[in-house]
């Protein structure tokens, strides 16, 4: 597996845990994931790291969303595939600092266009981008 699939795996638990209510052990568990995944412990500790480590810091994070919103953009207008994938990838810009802003920045356009809505990318390529240049 490799950090591409472990941040599907981040992205598909954070969307769980928000559309569902899904707790956190569970999750951290990845019983929901396909067992014919090639699943190695380095990858799935990745992954653990951006779940765990994102619902830890969800009030902050979803903090920094609000305050880069357009005026005219509600936070509770986001679907909620956006959403988690803004959220694992603030993550990543505000608490991974040996990641690359350009990588995460990246990542999650090619989430957003293999999960998101027509267009969804474009709106997190720019979010994430004034996001990673104020570095807040």
């Amino acid at each position: 597996m490799s950090r591409r699939k472990s941040r599907i795996i981040a992205f598909q638990a954070l969307y769980s845990w928000d559309a569902s209510g899904e707790s956190v052990e569970n999750l951290l568990q990845f019983s929901w994931v396909d067992s014919k995944e090639n699943l190695e412990q380095s990858d799935l500790a990745f992954s653990r790291i951006i779940i765990a480590g994102t619902i830890e810091n969800i009030s902050a994070i979803d903090e920094i969303i609000k305050n880069h919103l357009s005026a005219n953009w509600n936070f509770d207008r986001l679907n909620k595939v956006t959403l988690a994938i803004l959220r694992i990838s603030v993550y990543s810009l505000m608490y991974q600092k040996d990641i690359a802003p350009s990588i995460v920045i990246d990542e999650a356009i090619d989430l957003s266009k293999e999960f998101g809505v027509s267009d969804s990318f474009k709106f997190i390529n720019a979010m994430l981008d004034r996001i990673s240049k104020e570095g807040k």
